[in-house]
């Protein structure tokens, strides 16, 4: 596999939180040694019970968080040594995220919400107008979006959350428990929209403690204690071993500046 194709390489990655010499040995050692490589295009569920560590790696792949020790490559860049600012950078270049609580701005339109990201990254008022309706066409729900995320279904939310994610082109599309607030037959449309988005090419890292929902991705991780698993990382049934930005509120100010001078 070249480093080209290469999305997540993590080598002997650990997480500490306090000092044991400090804290007198009460130091949490939330991840011990991870390595992972997920390659571009795959689905990828990352698995695990409360407590597992499975946040903690999650916070690290997504630039949230650095590691204590280890090194963590995302697309072919080193990143674990990142200063924050860089760290955030990275993130809303490579990174698209989508949440169980959506994390949409309450005043924002959807489109408006779709085009976050975009400011962020410097993009001219008319082309993120232009991306963001092409997205909410991609997901199902153009129609809606001049409207405010409270006349918004639980299942429209996830759709503008994942539209958001999509704005940037991110190289990782890093899911965290994307239907953990829905009801089943929702849940079971967005989960449809993973698939559909993975066949077009996207890597996904779908965080979640539910087996259903994990089933449906193409490589399961399963991680314990910190580790990955021997028996828990597994590719079409098979086992294998080894291997934001500004604040919200400062954000919906400079929309609603923007829009005031529209």
């Amino acid at each position: 596999m070249s480093n080209s194709s290469i999305i997540i390489e993590t080598r002997r990655l650990t997480k500490v939180f306090g000092n044991d010499r400090k804290d007198g040995g009460n130091a949490v050692h939330a991840l011990r040694g991870i390595d992972l490589t997920v390659a571009a295009g795959e689905f990828v569920a990352l698995v695990g019970p409360s407590g597992s560590g499975k946040s903690t790696l999650m916070a690290i792949l997504g630039c949230l968080d650095s590691p204590t020790g280890g090194t963590y490559s995302l697309a072919g860049r080193r990143v674990d040594d990142l200063s924050g600012g860089e760290l955030a950078r990275v993130r809303n270049e490579k990174v698209g995220f989508i949440f169980q609580s959506y994390n949409l701005l309450p005043r924002a339109s959807v489109r408006r919400n779709v085009e976050l990201p975009m400011l962020y990254a410097g993009l001219g008022r008319r082309e993120r107008r232009r991306r963001a309706s092409e997205l909410l066409e991609q997901v199902g729900i153009a129609e809606k979006a001049d409207a405010l995320p409270a006349q918004l279904s639980g299942g429209q939310r996830q759709r503008v959350a994942v539209a958001r994610a999509l704005a940037n082109g991110p190289a990782l599309l890093l899911a965290d428990e994307p239907t953990g607030a829905l009801d089943s037959h929702t849940g079971q449309e967005v989960l449809a929209l993973f698939g559909e988005l993975h066949a077009r090419g996207n890597t996904v890292l779908l965080v979640t403690h539910d087996p259903s929902v994990a089933s449906l991705a193409e490589r399961r991780v399963e991680i314990r204690d910190g580790l990955i698993h021997p028996a828990g990382d597994a590719r079409d049934g098979q086992a294998t071993v080894g291997s934001v930005g500004s604040p919200l509120g400062e954000t919906d100010v400079t929309l609603r500046r923007e829009e005031a001078a529209a």
